[in-house]
């Protein structure tokens, strides 16, 4: 069929693989697909929406603490309760895991599946190192008296770092799955997109942190 004489649906589904069938004598032909159309970077693009609305999240959880983080209600500061040695180290392991996850990515890009699986394997390490390290934090609070329940600044606190908490042991989890995949499958191009949409979602969770290591710590030990 030449260029003048295709009609508007052969150019509208050329290049996506139609097959026409017919279904009787004289009948109109039905189309079908015979392969997905799957949008280029359509999964990337989906996956900064996400991240968007998790920034609005993350922002409301800060102007909450914004508000509420001087209503101590007689109770403790965050002068008296925070350990900042211990947070610093914290945040050091959880930059860490930023870096060795761009290690991984490095290392898929040039098609290696051993070196990507040994990167993700100790990024996921410090991050279990973070997590451990929080709940610790979060266990000593309690125990001194210090729970959620004490006063609107501990409501905010234990709300805003929580929610950062369950955001990385997700991304455990999902580093998980995505190491047993690779591991399964190798680098094929749904394992490396589906890295890439963890790698953002990494370095999302370390720039909030800074975040919050600034906001709720560095400041809450100023008198």
């Amino acid at each position: 069929m030449s260029e003048a004489t295709m009609s508007p649906f052969d150019n509208a589904t050329a290049g996506v693989g139609v097959t026409a069938v017919a279904t009787g004598a004289g009948a109109a032909p039905r189309f079908y697909l015979t392969r997905e159309h799957h949008p280029e970077n359509g999964t990337l693009f989906g996956f900064w929406l996400y991240l968007m609305s998790d920034c609005l999240v993350f922002a409301c959880l800060f102007a909450a603490y914004a508000v509420l983080g001087r209503s101590y209600a007689g109770g403790p500061t965050g002068g008296e309760l925070f350990d900042l040695p211990l947070v610093a180290v914290n945040t050091s392991l959880l930059l860490l895991s930023s870096i060795t996850y761009g290690f991984a990515m490095l290392e898929m890009q040039r098609g290696r599946l051993r070196a990507t699986l040994l990167w993700l394997g100790v990024t996921g390490l410090l991050g279990a190192g973070f997590i451990g390290i929080e709940l610790t934090e979060f266990a000593h609070l309690i125990h001194e008296g210090a729970g959620p329940h004490r006063s609107a600044f501990l409501s905010s606190f234990f709300t805003l770092v929580g929610t950062h908490g369950l955001h990385v042991t997700f991304g455990i989890v999902w580093l998980i799955t995505l190491m047993t995949q690779s591991a399964k499958h190798g680098l094929i191009p749904e394992n490396r997109r589906r890295l890439m949409c963890l790698s953002m979602f990494w370095h999302f969770l370390d720039v909030v942190w800074i975040g919050v290591f600034t906001v709720v710590y560095l400041m809450g030990v100023l008198p």
